[in-house]
């Protein structure tokens, strides 16, 4: 892989680089009681289904922003849907490198009562009153060793389906989950795998892990569909950015037919 520049800066420049394109719409969104603020861009009209995505929540899986990012700049967005996109929703662990923010806080563990950490109250200030067809969590993970999804959509849309169907078109590897750990124990009836799947009861998962996380806040409130992508950290980088790419297309593809 050629050297490149990974820094938030360099994110957030290419993404403000991408402004008018395709009607996108860039602006930040400030965190009440923090320094810093969030990446926001939006597409589409009002009489769109809209389709929320969000990426870099975990600032150790560096990949999963970077996706998104050239999911945009190639074009493969579906123009038939409008979109909320959060670029990057942890800027300082991902400008550090860390799972965790600059406050020593798990950002993806904050999103019940109203945000408790500045980001998640950003963001869900700025979903209020809002609801989409389909939300999107981009995500890698360190022990794995091929892609999974976590699809919290009604499982006769066959949405994961269709997409672990994408990365297999690819030629990437699926997670076996056999004796894998997920880090959250669930009750058999509130969860079960198929190769690249994992389908939970997405209150049975939250109360297990004794929080909220972006995905598990909005299939709770705003989003009739809700996945969450992870890819394998210690693949090649270009693969990493290919599985993700491949399968949001699948899951936009998809939702046109349902």
């Amino acid at each position: 892989m050629e050297e490149m520049d990974l820094t938030y800066n360099e994110l957030v420049r290419r993404w403000k680089a991408l402004r008018g394109s395709g009607g996108l719409r860039v602006r930040e969104v400030a965190c009440v009681g923090a320094p810093r603020t969030l990446l926001c861009a939006e597409s589409g009209e009002a009489e769109q289904p809209v389709v929320a995505l969000a990426a870099g929540i975990h600032g150790d899986e560096p990949a999963a922003a970077w996706a998104l990012l050239d999911c945009a700049e190639r074009g493969l967005l579906d123009e038939h849907f409008a979109y909320r996109i959060w670029p990057c929703t942890n800027p300082t662990g991902f400008e550090r490198g860390t799972r965790r923010s600059v406050d020593d806080v798990d950002v993806n563990r904050t999103f019940g009562r109203g945000g408790q950490s500045p980001e998640a109250k950003a963001i869900l200030t700025a979903n209020r009153d809002r609801s989409f067809v389909l939300s999107i969590d981009f995500h890698e993970d360190c022990d794995a060793t091929g892609f999974y999804c976590y699809d919290y959509a009604d499982a006769s849309h066959k949405l994961g389906e269709r997409i672990v169907d994408a990365v297999t078109r690819g030629g990437f590897p699926l997670q076996d989950f056999h004796g894998f750990d997920l880090g959250v124990a669930l009750p058999e009836d509130k969860i079960r795998f198929e190769p690249g799947l994992v389908y939970a009861d997405p209150a049975a998962e939250a109360e297990a892990l004794g929080a909220q996380t972006y995905s598990l806040i909005l299939a709770r409130r705003a989003a009739k569909n809700v996945l969450t992508f992870e890819t394998p950290s210690t693949a090649r980088w270009e693969d990493r950015v290919t599985m993700h790419c491949a399968a949001l297309q699948a899951a936009l593809s998809a939702l046109r037919t349902m």
